[in-house]
Order: structure tokens, then C-alpha cells, then sequence
């Protein structure tokens, strides 16, 4: 079994620098509550985990699938709740796609593996966040489909 190991090195205020696989981020809270805003917060950390986790296996799939397209970004929005702790309650993934023939079934398909199979920050998410994806395609946008 692989276990994982983060060090967190206090620097000042309200700010640690993260040590992950070699590499160091810098995160900290807002000036509004008495951070520096040297890095960013943990909250809108954990959406970009799950935008390189998912973003990886779509391309890994799509690359399988002989899918190709001229851009690919993900934009995450998570909805943070009023009162302590605040947590996220709702994520929307939009997955955004611009090229020739990209075929919407193909990247339902990628997508769907992502969320539903390969992608372990999702897997642990939807357990206890509702969350949704919206396909956009050469600007066609999907329904939000929950996962």
C-alpha cells in the first residue's frame, strides 16, 4: 500500500510552506482573516486537486480514445457554506473543450471514468459533497449532469 506524506513548515503569521514530493507551496489565509495572502487558502486548494486529477485521467482517456482537441481547460466552482466549519456542500466541474470533431459521447465517457473509476479525490468528495459536471464543447454547454 503507497502512502503519501505532506510536511507543513510554519513561517509566519498565518502561513506554512507545504512540502509535497519535492515541492514547496506556500499557502496562508486572507488579509481578512489575519493572513498575508502569501499563497492560497486550503479551501480552494482541495478544487484544484480535484482539477488535476480528474484533468489527468480525461487526458489519459481521451489520448486512448484517438480523441484529439485544440484546448482543454477545467473551471471549478465549489459552494462554501454559512456557518463553521465551512465546507464545500456543492461542486461544479465545467469541462471545456475547443477543436475539430470532438465527439460529445467520447468526452461524456472520459468524463464519466474520471469521476465514477480512476479519480480518487472525486471518489472521496461525492460521498459527502453533491457534485456536478457541465460539458462545454466549441461553446455547446451540456445540462449539469451529478455524479
Amino acid at each position: 500500500m503507497k502512502t503519501n506524506t505532506v510536511k507543513a513548515l510554519y513561517t509566519k503569521g498565518m502561513s506554512f510552506d507545504i512540502e509535497i514530493g519535492g515541492h514547496i507551496i506556500t499557502v496562508d489565509a486572507g488579509k481578512e482573516v489575519g493572513g498575508q495572502g502569501l499563497g492560497p487558502s486550503p479551501k480552494p486548494l482541495m478544487l484544484a486537486s480535484l482539477a488535476g486529477c480528474t484533468g489527468m485521467d480525461v487526458v489519459s482517456l481521451l489520448k486512448k480514445m484517438r480523441i484529439d482537441f485544440d484546448e482543454f481547460n477545467l473551471k471549478i466552482e465549489g459552494e462554501l457554506n454559512d456557518e463553521h466549519p465551512k465546507k464545500y456542500n456543492k461542486i461544479v466541474l465545467y469541462y471545456q473543450f475547443t477543436g475539430n470533431d470532438i465527439p460529445l459521447d467520447k468526452v461524456e465517457k472520459a468524463v464519466t471514468l474520471s469521476l465514477d473509476k480512476y479519480c480518487g479525490v472525486s471518489a472521496v468528495y461525492k460521498q459527502v459533497i453533491d457534485l456536478r459536471y457541465v460539458l462545454e464543447i466549441n461553446d455547446k454547454i451540456s445540462e449539469a449532469v451529478k455524479v
